[in-house]
């Protein structure tokens, strides 16, 4: 098996994206596994739904639920707006119409509306970067449109929290930043369990992987510190297996919190000493602790360290990173790379990179060998194709040694698409 394709699976527990349902605290609480988890409370009078899933796998959620029970949907909140966590409502709405039941209460944060609007308005965008990260996968995307909401009945405002009851059960909601400025968590009292949506993911935080927008990691930490304070016993998180155990789960929590306490607090530190991005990101990497490195809780699958930096500095700083004027607002890359090659010639720049890539120094073999890319007569296509070719097989082999997830999707997606780029330099040869 393609071992991106693996790390994809070992991530969200099958190719289908389902963990294992479990059904825990008495026989009445339920963790369902929809790619993006569906948390259950089974009350006397119905239920509570702690998301919904994405539409594709709203049907898959919706037979879960009711393998276990009959009684009507009475609440569904949004941990958060993104798709794979709110969009499966469809079959639950088509049976509250067939048995003539009441409308259940729809809860989420007064930002949660907003990101909805967001992404109507971006929706091509946002395919076009999916579409990024997951070409090399062979996903076909049909990214969930944002047209058909289950409109929220109930609407948090600022940082108010809100507290409800059904049957005999306590419900109580509370708002912080963390993977969106609109997450909401809530704690079961009764049973002592945490339902965390994407505040908890069971690996590195999800704090702005490289086409994502602004995340919160100080806000995220203090979200972690509430949540211990509840001392519960189980949590579901938003992906991932149920954790089960006070212990087990104060430690998914504060080893959460203390990685990004760190990545926040190091990044300020270095912003307040006058330095700049490439400075802070180097002298943080290089400082990060064997401790975060090696934790369960903290592999780099979805989320990273490296992310987590850029996240923290441009939350504060603006975007000019570089302190180098030549950078403020630079040539095109393009026109760059042509006066390099005046200097010298591709055949050099070639070599070179070669010569890198043999020194496992890939990253900077990629820098060089852009130039021959970016900087050669676009009519000279035996070069462009080697080089392209080669810029391949240089992304492969950083494919193999790279441990993230999402960075491989990234740069093997990358690697697939420019087999397009170079079926069209071929058929132009010919």
């Amino acid at each position: 098996m393609d071992p991106l394709i693996e790390a994809f699976n070992n991530w969200m527990g099958t190719w289908a994206g389902r963990f294992e349902n479990k059904t825990f605290a008495d026989g009445i609480c339920h963790s369902i596994g929809a790619f993006g988890n569906v948390g259950v409370v089974e009350t006397d009078e119905g239920l509570v739904l702690f998301d919904v899933a994405s539409k594709s796998f709203g049907q898959f959620g919706f037979k879960a639920v009711r393998e276990f029970s009959d009684k009507p949907i009475k609440y569904i909140i949004y941990s958060h707006g993104h798709t794979d966590h709110c969009l499966g409502f469809a079959p639950y709405i088509e049976e509250i119409k067939e048995k003539g039941w009441e409308m259940p209460e729809v809860i989420a944060h007064e930002n949660c509306l907003k990101r909805f609007e967001k992404y109507k308005m971006l929706y091509n965008h946002q395919h076009w970067t999916y579409f990024q990260q997951t070409a090399a996968l062979g996903i076909k995307l049909n990214l969930e449109t944002w047209q058909d909401i289950l409109t929220p009945t109930i609407i948090f405002r600022g940082n108010e929290n809100y507290e409800f009851k059904l049957g005999n059960c306590t419900f109580e909601l509370y708002h912080d930043k963390g993977e969106t400025d609109g997450s909401l968590w809530m704690f079961f009292p009764e049973k002592k369990v945490l339902f965390g949506g994407d505040l908890m993911v069971s690996s590195y935080p999800n704090i702005g992987s490289p086409f994502r927008v602004q995340r919160y990691p100080k806000d995220w930490a203090i979200a972690m510190e509430k949540m211990m304070e509840k001392n519960a016993e189980y949590m579901v998180p938003g992906h991932g297996q149920l954790i089960e155990g006070k212990d087990e789960v104060r430690e998914a929590l504060s080893i959460t919190a203390e990685a990004l306490y760190f990545v926040h607090d190091e990044v300020v530190k270095r912003l307040n000493e006058g330095k700049w991005f490439e400075q802070i990101y180097y002298e943080v990497l290089e400082i990060y602790p064997e401790k975060f490195k090696n934790h369960k809780y903290l592999k780099p699958i979805y989320g990273d360290i490296r992310f987590a930096i850029h996240c923290t500095y441009r939350l504060y700083h603006g975007w000019y990173n570089t302190g180098n004027p030549t950078d403020l607002f630079p040539a095109k890359s393009e026109d760059i790379a042509k006066e390099f090659l005046k200097v010298n010639s591709e055949e050099n720049y070639f070599d070179h990179a070669k010569h890198l890539y043999e020194e496992g120094k890939l990253q900077l073999a990629l820098h060089i060998i852009d130039v021959v890319i970016k900087g050669t007569d676009p009519n000279n296509r035996e070069i462009l194709l080697d080089a392209l070719r080669f810029k391949r097989i240089i992304l492969k082999q950083m494919v193999k040694e790279e441990e993230s997830f999402v960075t491989r999707g990234f740069i093997d997606s990358s690697a697939y698409q420019m087999k397009d780029q170079i079926r069209k330099l071929r058929r132009k040869k010919k």
